[in-house]
């Protein structure tokens, strides 16, 4: 056999003998399973051990009947009781081995010593009692043989100590009947050495596959982990989403209604967004909601001592879960401090951009009684935050409610209402600014509900969007605008109001291009006015339904201009015609050097641009004077006349030329 190969059985054969150290989740295994199964090991070491002792006493010395045997039984007490010890114990791995490891050798004296003793006792006995000790030897090697299975090792070094002598010395008597004994001994310890061997290997296997299942648990526990932690994060800004928002707001309301203290619940949205996604594209939308999402966290991390809990529930919009007793103070400090933070500039590419945020907040229990309509109280302060104090914090209120359940009301009679005998129409005077010649007139919508009476369209148009109604209002009120426009001088234009949904719903223009043509009113005396805010709802699609209607021959003019985010963008964009400054603008621009400028560089844009520029809200003469050496080009006003029925349209525009004719007349006479 050549060298190598011995020298590798021979390695093969030390290591059966060893404890392994190489794998600690059998050593543990082991550790825990021989523990369990010391006390029978010793019970039979024991047992037996008196059993033989007292049958030598009276035919032996005393050191071997007295002495040893109680020397070895109190060696055997003594292992059992720390083992004992052992089972209670955390140990670390290292302390596993090095405890198996002396147990180990530890077999080696322990077997050599009852071995030795029992070969000593031999001798004393007659027949019957030195059967005893072959017979004492042999059961008591095979007890400890199934005792130590777990421990491989030490079971082969008791087989070797105590069967190889014991084979070797009863043979070695020439008695024939110890001689059967031994070789049937060495049969039965072979039997059980194999059997030893292929347990032991059962049990590693076991012990390999358990390990692999906990592994495969463990992946699939951090597979179910990571799911549930990806199903509850928005992968934009890793920040939780709208259903982990949902589930701690749930969470929170109930704690707060057991422990009877508030909770509140907040929605930001961010002003001004989505003109940055037009104009810069979405990959810089992207960012900007990554570092607005990021200084907000910031602000409710370190809002103490209340826990804040912050979400992306979807697009520019953000959720608060205040817990831990807010107030009043609290919630607005708190929306101080995230508007604050949101306000600073933005670096996007080479250029600096800005926003705002408005936020809305309700609080268990002064708001409502469930986690599902303290949120909707949240999104109307919402709502009315954006609507009247943009830029700003709002708190749910009874006059809120109040108006919540005024909107209801509208909302419900406005299903039911009948468009063509409930909603009429009354028309503002368009002036031109130089000649005071009426240019066109704009179609403003009223409503007479038989049991509201007079509705503001600031009331009901609003609820038409929500509910759904607004297109159908809008061509039913555009069938009765052209029939009054067809009625007047062919110089009249019509100028009539679109909404977002009228144009940036697919199927929103093809009916109001329907309706212009079967009208018999040419468009090119039709103005359409869409404002700044229909047209950042969805702007590719607002682009798209604006070209349809120039293609017409429509004319399309940009109202509330000035009061939006990227006004300059949409002139530019956008094939306007003209543009409505807003009347916030007017109001003082006699007292206020900055409205006059403001006024006076979007005429000068306008001019620019060959656009028409309109003002609106004109009250006074010398507003008037002032707007005419702007160089602005048409006016709106109450200064001229306020809406009026169709009826007096033809009234009004005689009044009016026998106006200017008499001006005229003045002016001849003077000259």
């Amino acid at each position: 056999m050549p060298v190598a190969d011995l020298k590798s059985y021979l390695s093969a054969a030390v290591r059966l003998f060893r404890v392994p150290a190489d794998n600690p989740d059998l050593t543990r295994a082991q550790f825990d399973a021989f523990s369990k199964q010391v006390p029978l090991l010793y019970f039979i070491l024991i047992s037996n051990t008196i059993a033989v002792a007292y049958t030598y006493v009276n035919v032996a010395p005393d050191w071997l009947t007295m002495i040893v045997p109680s020397v070895l039984t109190a060696l055997a007490a003594l292992r059992t009781f720390w083992w004992l010890r052992q089972r209670h114990l955390v140990r670390s791995d290292a302390d596993i081995l090095r405890n198996l490891r002396a147990t180990n050798w530890m077999t080696l004296p322990i077997g050599a010593g009852f071995t030795i003793w029992s070969f000593a006792l031999y001798p004393y006995g007659d027949p019957f009692a030195k059967s005893q000790v072959a017979f004492y030897m042999a059961v008591t090697v095979i007890g400890c043989i199934f005792s130590l299975m777990h421990l491989r090792s030490a079971a082969l070094i008791v087989t070797l100590v105590v069967d190889v002598p014991y084979v070797l010395f009863f043979w070695a008597t020439g008695e024939p009947t110890l001689k059967a004994i031994a070789v049937n001994n060495l049969l039965v310890s072979g039997a059980m050495v194999t059997v030893l061997v292929i347990y032991y290997r059962d049990f590693a296997d076991l012990v390999a596959s358990r390990k692999s299942l906990l592994a495969q648990q463990a992946a699939t526990q951090a597979l179910s982990d990571e799911n549930f932690r990806l199903a509850n994060l928005d992968s934009l800004t890793e920040l939780p989403n709208r259903r982990r928002f949902f589930a701690e707001l749930s969470s929170a309301f109930g704690d707060a209604e057991r422990r009877g203290v508030r909770v509140a619940v907040g929605i930001i949205d961010l002003d001004g967004f989505k003109p940055i996604n037009d104009n810069y594209g979405h990959s810089v939308g992207d960012r900007v909601l990554i570092e607005a999402g990021r200084r907000v966290r910031e602000v409710c991390e370190g809002f103490g001592p209340h826990r804040v809990e912050f979400a992306r529930l979807g697009g520019d919009e953000f959720g608060l879960v205040v817990s831990g007793d807010p107030d009043d103070d609290d919630l607005m400090r708190l929306g101080q401090c995230i508007g604050d933070q949101v306000k600073l500039p933005y670096q996007v590419d080479t250029a600096h951009t800005g926003l705002s945020c408005s936020i809305g907040f309700a609080q268990f229990p002064d708001s409502a009684t469930t986690a599902e309509a303290l949120y909707e109280c949240a999104d109307y302060s919402l709502y009315h935050a954006k609507r009247h104090l943009r830029g700003r914090t709002v708190i749910f209120s009874s006059e809120l409610e109040a108006e919540i359940r005024s909107r209801g009301v509208i909302e419900n009679l406005l299903r039911t209402s009948d468009f063509g005998a409930e909603m009429e129409l009354v028309f503002q005077p368009i002036v031109d600014a130089m000649s005071e010649h009426t240019a066109g007139f704009e179609a403003l919508a009223r409503w007479q509900s038989p049991r509201l009476g007079w509705v503001s369209p600031a009331d009901f148009i609003p609820a038409a969007e929500r509910i759904g109604l607004i297109r159908p209002l809008t061509q039913a009120l555009l069938v009765r605008a052209l029939a009054a426009a067809k009625t007047w001088p062919d110089d009249i234009h019509l100028s009539f109001n679109l909404s977002a949904h009228d144009v940036c719903s697919s199927e929103g223009i093809l009916p109001l291009i329907t309706i212009i043509e079967k009208s018999g009113v040419p468009p090119r005396r039709i103005d359409f006015e869409i404002t700044e805010t229909a047209v950042t709802f969805d702007f590719v699609r607002a682009q798209q339904s604006i070209a349809a209607l120039k293609a017409m021959g429509c004319g399309i003019s940009l109202d509330d201009f000035g009061t939006g985010y990227s006004s300059l963008s949409h002139v530019h964009r956008l094939p306007l015609d003209k543009i409505k400054v807003d009347r916030s603008f007017v109001a003082d621009i006699n007292d206020n050097p900055v409205s006059h400028k403001i006024i006076k560089s979007l005429a000068g844009l306008c001019d620019d641009m060959e656009i028409a520029c309109v003002v609106e809200g004109v009250e006074t003469r010398a507003q008037l004077d002032s707007l005419r050496r702007l160089g602005c080009d048409f006016i709106q006003g109450y200064y001229f006349a306020k809406p009026m029925p169709c009826a007096t349209i033809d009234g009004y525009l005689a009044k009016e030329r026998q106006r200017l004719r008499e001006t005229t007349d003045a002016a001849k006479v003077v000259a």
